[in-house]
Formats: C-alpha cells, sequence, structure tokens
C-alpha cells in the first residue's frame, strides 16, 4: 500500500464531503487528491526525482498537507520543519538530509537547489498537470526524514518508512483513536509539523474531516470547537492546562469523545482537572522521534493508574532493560526499550549512532521508567536528566509533577546547578496564572516532597522555552539560570 493509494481511495469513498478546513477554506476529499496530484507533477516537472529529499517549512494550514502528501505522491522524501525554529536550525537540517528542494513561507535566508515559496507554490498547486501522479516505492525505502527534538544537543535525523507510516496509522485506529468514524470532526491546534500531523491520515481513510487551527490560542481553540461539533482532538499537556485556565472553560458548550495528548508528561493533577471538566475521554500515546507516537498507550479507562504512560501498542513490544542490557522485572528501574515496525529504519548519514540505539535489536529509547505486575509502564525521566544531590538520585520529571500540583502553575522545569556541597542543586523555574507566589510555592514543594528533592530556589517566568515540537527546553533554562546564578556570584 502506498500513501497515494489512501489518498485516492479516500477521494472514492468519501468523494466531496468535506476532507479539511482551514479558515473560510474547505477542500472534499476529492479536492484533496486533485491538488495534491498537481503539485507531485509540477515538483517531479521542476527536476526532483525519486528519492530526492524536499524539506518543508510550511505553518499550520491546507497548504502545509498538500504539500506533505503531494510530496509522498512524486516519491521523493519529505524533511519536515517547524517554523518555529531558527534560521540557523533551518540551515543545519536542509544541509544535513541533503535536501535538493525546500518549500517553505518566504523564510528568509533559506534555500536550496529548488527552492519554492509561498506565491510558487500557489502556481504549482493550480497549473500542475492533473494527471494521477503514482510514483510507487518499497515499502521500507525513506518516506520522510524526522528530527528528534534537540532537548539535549544537535537534533539528528531519523530516517522513516511507508511501513512504518503505515503502522503508525493502523496503531491510531486500533489503539488510540479507534472512535475516529465518518464524519466526525478533529481539530488540529498542535503543530501538524509535529504530532498533530500524525493524525490526518487515520481521519482520511476513516472519512473525518480535519479542522486546522493556524496558531493555538486557548481561547480561540474553545470558540472553534464550540463552532464546530469538534469531537476529537490532540493537545501536548501545556495546552490542556492553558485550556482549564480560560475563564468560561465550564460554560463552553464543547464535548470531546476522545482527547489525545502525549509529547511530554502529564502531571496527575492536570488529569483530574481535565477529566472532571470533559469526562473520561483522555488517552494518552508515549513515543519519541525514533519510533513516532507508538510504544504505549494509556486508554480512558486506565486513568486511574496514575503516573502509568499505558501498556504497549499492539504493533510494539516494550521492556525493561538494566546497564547490562538485559530484561528486568517488574517494580525495578532501568531503561524502556522497544521493537517492531513502529521504530525508524536508521539515523541519516550515522551508522554508529544508529547501531548504539539498536543495540541488541532493541530501539533504546533513552527514558528511565519501570514495569508494574499488570504490565503497565512509568517513565521516570530521561536518562541524561537525572540529577544527584546530596548523593540520592532526583529526577526532575517527579519534582515538576509536585509544582504541576500547585493551582495556576501551567509549566515547570526542574534542573541542577554545580554545587560545592549537593553536587547539583535542585532548582525550578516555572510559569502559569498572573500572581503566582514564589515563596508559596517553595513552601508547597516542602510539604510535597523529601527534603534532598526540594528546590532550593523556584523563579516565575513569563514562558518556559520550547523547541518547535512545545516541549520544554530544560537546557536552555538551565543555562539562563546557570549564567544568572554565575552573574550573581561575581556581583
Amino acid at each position: 500500500m502506498q500513501i497515494g493509494s489512501l489518498i485516492r481511495r479516500a477521494a472514492l469513498f468519501h468523494g466531496t464531503a468535506p476532507c479539511v478546513t482551514e479558515g473560510a477554506r474547505t477542500l472534499s476529499f476529492r479536492e484533496f487528491d486533485e491538488v495534491t496530484d498537481r503539485l507531485a507533477n509540477a515538483l517531479r516537472d521542476r527536476g526532483l526525482v525519486t528519492g530526492d529529499r524536499v524539506s518543508v517549512i510550511l505553518p499550520n494550514s491546507i497548504d502545509c498537507l498538500i504539500a506533505y502528501y503531494a510530496v509522498a505522491k512524486a516519491g521523493l522524501v519529505r524533511v519536515q520543519l517547524n517554523t518555529r525554529e531558527t534560521t540557523e536550525n533551518h540551515c543545519y537540517k536542509i544541509a544535513d538530509s541533503g535536501s535538493r528542494g525546500v518549500i517553505h513561507a518566504n523564510i528568509a535566508g533559506v534555500g536550496a537547489e529548488i527552492s519554492i515559496g509561498s506565491e510558487d507554490l500557489q502556481a504549482m498547486i493550480s497549473s500542475g498537470r492533473s494527471e494521477a501522479c503514482a510514483v510507487d516505492r518499497k515499502l521500507d525505502d525513506p518516506l520522510r526524514l524526522g528530527y528528534t527534538g534537540g532537548t539535549t544537543g544537535k537534533s539528528k535525523a531519523v530516517t522513516l518508512t511507508t511501513r512504518g507510516e503505515l503502522t503508525e496509522m493502523t496503531s491510531f485506529l486500533v489503539d488510540l483513536v479507534p472512535e475516529i468514524q465518518n464524519g466526525d470532526i478533529f481539530l488540529h491546534a498542535a503543530p501538524i509539523a509535529h504530532a498533530s500531523g500524525a493524525f490526518f491520515l487515520p481521519c482520511l481513510v476513516r472519512g473525518a474531516h480535519s479542522i486546522i487551527m493556524p496558531k493555538f490560542d486557548a481561547g480561540a481553540f474553545l470558540d472553534l470547537a464550540e463552532q464546530s461539533h469538534a469531537s476529537l482532538t490532540f493537545l501536548v499537556p501545556t495546552m490542556l492546562a492553558m485550556i482549564l485556565e480560560q475563564p468560561r472553560i465550564d460554560q463552553a458548550a464543547v464535548s470531546f469523545k476522545r482527547i489525545a495528548y502525549g509529547a511530554s508528561s502529564i502531571s496527575p493533577n492536570l488529569v483530574v482537572r481535565a477529566e472532571k471538566r470533559f469526562g473520561r475521554v483522555l488517552a494518552q500515546c508515549y513515543g519519541q522521534a525514533e519510533s513516532p507516537m507508538v510504544i504505549t498507550c494509556l486508554k480512558p479507562e486506565d486513568h486511574n493508574r496514575v503516573g502509568s504512560c499505558g501498556r504497549p501498542f499492539s504493533v510494539a513490544e516494550v521492556a525493561i532493560f538494566g546497564e547490562d542490557d538485559k530484561p528486568l522485572p517488574p517494580g525495578q528501574r532501568g531503561e524502556i526499550v522497544c521493537r517492531g515496525p513502529q521504530t525508524m529504519a536508521y539515523y541519516w548519514n550515522r551508522p554508529e549512532q544508529t547501531a548504539e540505539a539498536f543495540r541488541g535489536g532493541w530501539l533504546h529509547t533513552g527514558d528511565i521508567g519501570y514495569m508494574d505486575e499488570d504490565g503497565f509502564f512509568y517513565i521516570v525521566d530521561r536518562k541524561n536528566d537525572m540529577l544527584i544531590s546530596g548523593g540520592f538520585n532526583v529526577y526532575p520529571r517527579e519534582v515538576e509533577d509536585v509544582l504541576l500540583g500547585y493551582p495556576g502553575v501551567v509549566e515547570a522545569a526542574v534542573v541542577g546547578l554545580p554545587d560545592d556541597k549537593w553536587g547539583d542543586r535542585v532548582v525550578a523555574a516555572v510559569a502559569g496564572r498572573a500572581g503566582l507566589d514564589a515563596a508559596a510555592l517553595l513552601e508547597y514543594a516542602r510539604e510535597h516532597l523529601a527534603t534532598y528533592k526540594r528546590p532550593k530556589a523556584i523563579e516565575i517566568w513569563p514562558e518556559l522555552p520550547k523547541s518547535g515540537a512545545n516541549k520544554i527546553l530544560r537546557r536552555v533554562v538551565r543555562d539562563k539560570m546557570l549564567s544568572a546564578d554565575i552573574t550573581r556570584s561575581e556581583a
């Protein structure tokens, strides 16, 4: 099965029904098939050949989806980049991937051999040849390159195949959002270039209507969900927290049958608040760039398992390994590993790092966690983020979860600063509702955390720095706090 075949079949099955909407613009399933054919043919006519990489840097929009799936139909390899990143990052990834083409929203300083800006893109969509473009590729050939989040250093490109894409789509329909059906409305509020884009194909094959928010705003989300009668959505926990902080949250006439979430950890307090407002409709997916969205799934009925990221998706095999790369029994902490058809094929042009990541045939996630006696998994933290304070292991996520339980805290990042006495001095930065008081928050932490886990200082920031995938960048928080700490010491 080719990705283009899914689009043609959806056009046949669902015809003139609405496929995707952005503002006042709507394309039917048949029209989406037609415009992706036109752009795919135009890309081939510009000299791009099978296997060429094409970077796409477009905002949340119908045109972004057209570009993504035209590239697939044309037998090209999509390199999806996030508009929120810097030009320097874009240029690095365009060069690193060896992209011959780049489709972008007239971003200054960005280019490749074949550069397609906004006006050029519209012309190609309008004037491209209308016949079906169907360049088949082998299931295990590269379909797209996705970059790791860069939360700990330079991003690496992961090579994802058609087999992996079809596995992800099927996994969603079997485990994560099995309720999607013809006539449903899926509200895409998170970046299409990241997790939200993964829900477009499941919507397409089931005949559901995708509505795209160009930019997330919590109040606008409630308005659009209300107006469109949206029944499903995907959010990162920070977005969910911001929505629940809206003054009219209890009055808004919204009713979701499934709210999928992921991309970062969620606090138990936020789960309780969300379920109180929306009902038992939350479904968590845990994955990473190397195994996109599909490692474990926590279904709505299992959200009484506080802190769990769920059981393995049907297609995934998941285990906990010790330092010797051997399985650990339930209850023991180690590294989460997985294998299955959903994982990347390899890191692009990085054979040594690929071999290290796939030691023994298992993808090593870099996440520390454990499995309970019933097969539910729990993430403790990133392996590289663990702190050692006074000789004790401190996992930032555990402290962050406590801070997120304080009324009005929407975001939290816990890091360690070098300290002669403690080794790592635990400090935190938080953002949220106006009027947060650092002293009161410190007192709250003292009441809910063991002595060695308590932050020695908490700063209130307007917002925390995030990657293009909306993940909080702890290393940037640490660098900023370390710089301020050094400045205070020198004063």
